[in-house]
């Protein structure tokens, strides 16, 4: 509770101006409790947030024992502090030294609110501000995500990213979910491409050294493409593993060579397989290696697709309907096309059926091998990640630095 003291005196009506010196020979009355309690909901939001890797901090103008109670309160760790007094004294490297530790900012005034913000964008932190008053409007402007409520100060919703329409914070959980969500698949996206289209150029490259005749034509390389981008669109809404979404997640370019070094040519060395048999066991002539090759490649980025899109067995993990049946039909139809008559418009012959089986047997090894392979790159991964961060833990003074825009 806030409280004030009531006294009271009586003045005579006669008294014109009233000053400090009158202030005395009070008799008191009583006490006013003022008492702004948290939403009852609250700790579950804040619960929720601290479940996926958010840490919440506070800065307020407030006292810290104010402060410091309704942290406690609604489950924030009301331990480390800084007022604003300390941090009018402490240079900008001495804040951001100590703002990623602290998570009661108290007793601050407007202009600190954005040095703290600043600070904890150059430790490299991903910060997104709540606030709501005119005050809090370069604050808003510096952090990555500014968010306010529709019933801010104008200044607020204008320096503010987001705007909640609604006055329930649980919103924020569910507009990480689905950040998180977008951004894993957008990743998923991103990495099959790049993996893909890298061991085709390989397969291409190989192809047209060894062959005297172009490996596939220029209209048979667009239907492919046209194809497999079908259920590459449809992966935007494909189901998010539970720990990609309890995790921070950040855009790492060596991760994705990484992983395009990894699976491109892994795809390769089977489209070089499916040469030798479609060479050296049945003679395929120029029309029937381009069909087969054909049917091979599309059915092997649909295996990779489904397979590579969670770190995960692939049993574990389903992919959103869409996703799932759109890399059926278009199988089914890559599969179809050489034998009706589009096919001929796009100079494709029927395969021979043994030739398909073969093609079928040579798809599953290469979905056993991915799926071997994967699972061993992950675990890699997951290893050298976790070394690097022991490493650098054991450094004195060890950190990351990133410079605020």
């Amino acid at each position: 509770m806030r409280a004030l003291a009531v006294a009271t005196r009586p003045i005579s009506e006669a008294t014109s101006k009233i000053s400090r010196e009158d202030e005395s020979g009070l008799c008191l009355q009583g006490f006013l409790l003022f008492s702004d309690p948290p939403k009852a909901d609250i700790s579950a939001v804040v619960a929720s947030l601290v479940e996926r890797g958010v840490r919440l901090k506070v800065i307020s103008g407030d006292n810290r024992y104010v402060v410091r109670h309704l942290a406690s309160s609604i489950g924030i760790d009301g331990s480390r502090i800084l007022t604003g007094e300390e941090v009018g004294r402490m240079s900008n490297d001495a804040l951001f030294s100590r703002a990623g530790k602290t998570d009661l900012f108290v007793e601050i005034d407007p202009n600190q609110k954005e040095r703290i913000v600043a600070a904890l964008r150059k430790a490299g932190h991903v910060v997104g501000y709540l606030g709501d008053g005119i005050n809090d409007a370069p604050a808003l402007h510096e952090a990555d995500v500014g968010i306010s409520v529709e019933g801010a100060a104008d200044v607020a919703r204008e320096a503010a990213d987001v705007v909640l329409m609604r006055q329930d914070l649980a919103v924020l959980s569910k507009g990480v979910d689905d950040g998180r969500r977008t951004f894993t698949n957008t990743m998923k996206y991103i990495s099959i491409a790049t993996s893909a289209n890298f061991g085709n150029m390989i397969s291409m490259a190989a192809a047209s050294l060894v062959l005297p005749f172009l490996p596939l034509l220029a209209k048979q390389i667009l239907l492919n493409n046209l194809l497999s981008d079908l259920p590459a669109m449809a992966i935007a809404t494909d189901e998010v593993d539970l720990t990609d979404l309890r995790h921070p997640q950040r855009w790492d370019i060596s991760r994705i060579k990484k992983f395009m070094l990894w699976f491109g040519p892994l795809s390769s060395l089977f489209d070089l397989a499916t040469f030798v048999v479609l060479l050296a066991v049945f003679s395929a002539g120029q029309d029937e290696f381009r069909s087969a090759w054909f049917v091979e490649s599309l059915m092997t980025q649909l295996a990779t697709m489904l397979v590579i899109r969670t770190p995960g067995p692939i049993w574990r993990s389903r992919p959103s309907p869409l996703l799932f049946g759109t890399a059926i039909a278009v199988g089914s139809a890559g599969v179809t096309i050489p034998y009706t008559p589009i096919g001929g418009l796009f100079d494709f012959v029927p395969i021979p059926l043994e030739i398909l089986a073969a093609l079928l047997g040579i798809t599953l090894i290469y979905v056993t091998a991915l799926e071997t392979v994967k699972i061993f790159y992950f675990t890699t991964l997951s290893t050298q990640h976790h070394s690097l961060h022991r490493a650098s833990r054991r450094r004195p003074g060890a950190r990351t630095r990133r410079h605020s825009k």
